[in-house]
């Protein structure tokens, strides 16, 4: 029984390599948060963009596009300035499949990151 418990944590030891540390999860520059992921038309969809404080930041812009749609919000950054969270919301939107995206915007205008979630805004009984 001892020689089990040896050789088993023996395995355990030999699978970590030598001198290796717990790494730290890379922190995101941007991430979404889309809400509801499914509702009925006429739609409201809440975005919640979350920014990485950084000097470099310039703008975020929020897009909610589907096959027969398309809207977009944009807002400037201040750098490092900025508030961490900004919320964007879009009314009355029609049925569709859509993408939200997300994409923070760098001081010479480039894109440092972009993030997409789908969402369903689903046809009312009612309507039809």
């Amino acid at each position: 029984m001892k020689r089990v418990v040896l050789v088993a944590a023996l395995s355990l030891t030999a699978a970590l390599p030598l001198g290796a540390k717990e790494r730290e999860k890379p922190r995101e520059a941007l991430t979404i948060s889309v809400t509801p992921a499914i509702s009925f038309a006429p739609g409201t969809l809440t975005v919640r963009a979350t920014v990485e404080s950084n000097a470099a930041n310039r703008a975020v812009e929020i897009v909610a596009e589907s096959e027969d749609f398309y809207r977009s919000s944009e807002i400037q950054l201040d750098g490092d300035n900025a508030p961490r969270t900004s919320t964007f919301e879009f009314r009355s939107l029609p049925p569709g499949i859509y993408e939200v995206r997300a994409v923070l915007y760098g001081l010479s205008g480039d894109s440092r990151a972009e993030v997409r979630q789908q969402v369903n805004v689903m046809s009312s009984a009612a309507g039809h």
